[in-house]
């Protein structure tokens, strides 16, 4: 039977479960369903929202809303195009709080620090993208400039503008993120060589690139830690 939402009892009704027991108590499909709001005369909005979690792999997370696109979620009835950016906002707006709270100006002392800075935000990416870390003589992070966004197997990277946004920034260290589309982590030869160029034009200009770092689906490499730098 289908129930509309004031049919359910309280204890099972998002909002209401939400103030009797706190944001911690709801399921990813009730969370989703308040975003929403309001679902269609088929479906209420706990039910939209399963309708659309199921795009989300065999997990239904709402962690792998990010890689759901604006079509895919307008393929959905009952989703237009405002609830599609709403929802598609939602997912930035989560990334940007998460690093917030991460401190406006951290220190990377480790390649997990670094990894750990970017791999929300990279490890669903379809692209490749290319960041510069420039940290000053503490370790502790200047800017996060991205250098290049390219297409899914391959970046440009230019040691001119590497090293003109590090001395622009006054960087000391400086450490090169990008990640990997297919979700592995393992270097390519092209890594490898740019990443020795660019330490090598590190040496010159007194700015030392102390890591390149790749993201993958939740996982990472440092070219430091195994021995191709």
């Amino acid at each position: 039977m289908k129930y509309k939402m004031r049919e359910l009892p309280e204890c099972e009704r998002p909002y209401e479960k939400c103030e009797l027991y706190g944001t911690q108590s709801l399921s990813d499909a009730e969370i989703l369903s308040v975003i929403l709001r309001n679902g269609t005369k088929e479906l209420n909005s706990l039910e939209l929202a399963i309708s659309i979690l199921n795009l989300c792999g065999e997990e239904k997370s709402i962690a792998e809303l990010e890689t759901i696109s604006l079509e895919d979620l307008r393929s959905i009835k009952g989703i237009g195009r405002v609830k599609a950016l709403q929802i598609k906002c939602l997912v930035e707006f989560s990334k940007r709080m998460w690093k917030s709270r991460r401190g406006k100006k951290p220190q990377i002392l480790s390649p997990e620090d670094c990894a750990l800075w970017y791999m929300e935000s990279m490890k669903h990416l379809e692209r490749e993208e290319v960041h510069l870390m420039m940290l000053d003589a503490k370790s502790s992070l200047i800017e996060d400039y991205a250098l290049s966004i390219g297409t899914v197997n391959a970046s440009l990277v230019s040691p001119r503008e590497v090293y003109l946004q590090a001395v622009r920034k006054g960087a000391v260290f400086i450490i090169m993120v990008h990640n990997h589309p297919s979700g592995s982590p393992n270097p390519s030869q092209q890594d490898i060589e740019i990443t020795e160029k660019l330490k090598k034009a590190g040496k010159l200009m007194d700015i030392e690139l102390i890591d390149s770092i790749i993201i993958g689906d939740g996982v990472y490499v440092s070219l430091k830690e195994i021995g191709l730098m």
